[in-house]
């Protein structure tokens, strides 16, 4: 069948377009291809080295931030120290960021926030005026004017000597000129330059307004690194009266410790960062900073443009101190009272030092102490001296002669009766007991009787047995200098003139006299108190272990570290500080019996020449042993009253130490003794019950 010849000829015609599309739809693909061939040109041959440094530059870091310190409780769960949180402007220095960045960007953020310019140096000052390139040009053609200096001659200065010459000219020349803003942006501008790549300081800290949040906020996208965050800081919610325990931590403004800051910043620390400076701050530093939060950076052409954080950071555990807060302030009121009490008589007396501790587990309860500034009589709180303040103590330490004379063997627990009388040697002034000068009191002493009364010549003659040398009345004194070192090796195993240990740093290990043939002579002193000098926390360890029985303790500040819940109260123990025994007493009990038969006779004994008298009354009864040492101020003779002292008598709970150092001589004032027993009703009152 034929079509119509009008459907013939529009077919014909509908045919011939074909080839005509198809030729233009390959020429649409070409212009495609070529497009693509000159954009891998562009890529690869005109801009290849330009994209591949780009990759090369992008780097990917983890970058930490502060979180906040762990906080500080007492005994009884009362917040010593806490955390207070405020607003923060911090900056985070990318890798490769040059000071003409840092100057824009400082520039940029004054106008949004106010800083303060207090500590603004000249030196900070003329960083930043020449971090402007037309200012650094202007100086530098100034510089090479005055000394003469050609370019070959400034090519051939390394950077950092050229950039110290241009800073002393700016400061010299006094040519910075800075108005307000400026000084603020110069401030901020040193802060960045101060920082490492990727680490973060903060800007402002403090007073940063509603007004200055939100413009910072809104404009961070013009200033790479910027952010806003939190800064933690230190409160002291019941007062600062333990300070002088519980430290210091440095400031965002002061940054590392300077004495340390090379193996902070190796642990981890950037220069801002807040780190415990002293004491309990800087003994449990890693207990209480937690652990940073860490975020991956990915960081381009010198620019943060990616993060995500991988770590949310853990606050810092918290201590629980052996310290009642309560007890701790009436002991350092109670010293106080008592330094200024005796003030107008004893003019030469710097202060007093306590300490109150658990025999049994070396607990401290509270460390108490009082600095007297001798020229003006002004009293300040000072804790720490019981740790780091050596003075002669005097008869106190005679338990310790009387314990090494039995180890040694030269007495035994039912064999140690000596005659009291005044040693008299060859070529030196007789020596004698205090209540024996002229021999006219001459009596016969045992072991115990001889520390209740306090009796100088019973110590001699110990120590003359121990080394070697047989007494009689006007020989010449022969001893060899081993005497020296047996003596105090065995003061040393009651805690006498070695470290505690106690968990604090800054302890003093107390001072030794000089021990040679010269000086064999100050043996004799050494035996009765009067040559070596020690701290009161010494003391007091020292009576722990001999109310104990022969362990000596470390003395423990912390009780616990526990940790915080997710209210913010207190939280779960971490860990128990447990009794820790630093070594024990290779004695007997029976050769114990006498030295604390002695010190028991001390308060309670019939003789009226014991020592400690003023102590009787108190309940529970207190065993103890007191201590006069001779001293000097200058030519001004003087005296240290001592006592370490521990109740109840026949189960001990608690040891009592402390020393009055500089006191007028011969006073009889009996201070210790009166401070003593205020302490000891304290502490019943305030920390644990009698067990009467």
């Amino acid at each position: 069948m034929k079509l119509p010849k009008s459907k013939q000829g529009r077919s014909k015609q509908n045919k011939s377009h074909i080839p005509f599309r198809l030729n233009f739809l390959f020429f649409i693909v070409f212009l495609l291809f070529a497009a693509l061939l000159a954009q891998l040109a562009y890529l690869q041959i005109l801009n290849g080295a330009s994209f591949e440094a780009t990759v090369n530059s992008t780097d990917t870091t983890t970058e930490t931030k502060n979180v906040q310190r762990g906080m500080v409780y007492d005994s009884t769960g009362k917040v010593l120290v806490g955390n207070n949180s405020s607003r923060a402007i911090t900056y985070t220095k990318g890798s490769g960021v040059l000071s003409p960045d840092l100057y824009k960007i400082a520039n940029n953020l004054v106008t949004y926030v106010s800083i303060d310019t207090k500590k603004l140096t000249d030196r900070n000052a003329a960083d930043y005026y020449l971090a402007d390139k037309k200012h650094l040009s202007t100086v530098t053609a100034a510089i090479k004017k005055e000394k003469n200096l050609t370019d070959a001659d400034v090519n051939k200065l390394a950077s950092a000597d050229f950039n110290a010459m241009a800073v002393d000219y700016v400061v010299q020349n006094n040519i910075d000129s800075l108005n307000d803003k400026e000084k603020e942006a110069a401030v901020v501008f040193a802060k960045m330059t101060g920082a490492y790549s990727l680490s973060t300081v903060y800007l402002k800290t403090t007073d940063v307004s509603d007004t200055e949040m939100a413009e910072v906020g809104e404009h961070l996208s013009g200033m790479n690194g910027i952010k806003i965050g939190t800064n933690w800081s230190r409160s002291y919610p019941n007062g600062k009266s333990m300070n002088s325990i519980i430290g210091n931590v440095t400031s965002e403004s002061t940054g590392l410790p300077s004495d340390n800051i090379e193996t902070l910043m190796a642990e981890g620390y950037s220069r801002n960062d807040s780190v415990g400076q002293s004491y309990l701050e800087k003994q449990y530093e890693d207990v209480l900073k937690g652990t940073k939060s860490q975020t991956k950076v990915e960081v381009a052409n010198s620019k943060i443009v990616k993060q995500a954080q991988e770590y949310s950071g853990e606050k810092g555990d918290n201590l629980v101190l052996n310290i009642n807060a309560e007890f701790q302030a009436e002991v350092q009121k109670i010293m106080n009272d008592s330094v200024k009490s005796i003030a107008g008589s004893n003019p030469y007396n710097p202060g007093a030092y306590a300490v109150v501790m658990n025999p049994n587990t070396g607990a401290v309860y509270a460390m108490a102490g009082v600095n007297r500034n001798i020229k003006t009589g002004k009293v300040t709180d000072d804790a720490l001296g019981s740790i780091n303040q050596v003075f002669t103590m005097g008869s106190v330490v005679k338990g310790a002669t009387v314990m090494g004379a039995m180890m040694d063997g030269v007495i035994t627990p039912s064999s140690n009766t000596i005659t009291d009388e005044p040693i008299r040697l060859a070529g030196t002034a007789p020596k004698s007991s205090w209540f024996n000068t002229s021999g006219s009191a001459n009596m016969t002493l045992s072991a115990s009787d001889a520390l209740m009364v306090s009796s100088n010549s019973y110590m001699m003659q110990l120590a003359m047995r121990e080394g070697g040398f047989k007494y009689s009345s006007g020989s010449s004194l022969d001893m060899a200098n081993s005497i020296f070192p047996k003596m105090r090796g065995y003061f040393n195993q009651f805690g006498l003139g070695i470290k505690t240990g106690v968990d604090l740093p800054g302890e003093s290990t107390g001072f030794e006299g000089v021990a040679n043939q010269e000086n064999i002579g100050k043996a004799l002193d050494l035996s009765f108190g009067n040559y070596d000098s020690y701290t009161t926390i010494q003391l007091a360890q020292y009576m722990s272990t001999m109310a104990n029985g022969g362990t000596r303790l470390q003395p423990q500040i912390v009780k616990a570290i526990r940790s915080t819940n997710e209210d913010g109260s207190l939280g779960s123990v971490k860990t128990e500080m447990t009794p820790n025994i630093l070594s024990t007493v290779n004695a007997t009990k029976s050769q114990f019996d006498v030295v604390q038969s002695g010190f028991y006779k001390v308060v309670h004994g019939s003789n009226s020449l014991r020592t400690g008298g003023m102590m009787s009354d108190a309940t529970p009864s207190i065993s103890a042993k007191t201590g006069t040492a001779q001293t000097f101020y200058g030519t001004a003779e003087t005296e240290a009253l001592s006592l370490a002292s521990y109740a109840p008598s026949n189960k001990p709970k608690v040891v009592v130490a402390l020393v009055f150092p500089g006191m007028a001589n011969n006073t009889g004032s009996g201070i210790n003794s009166q401070a003593a027993v205020k302490i000891y009703s304290a502490f019943w009152k305030m920390v644990e019950s009698s067990g009467k």
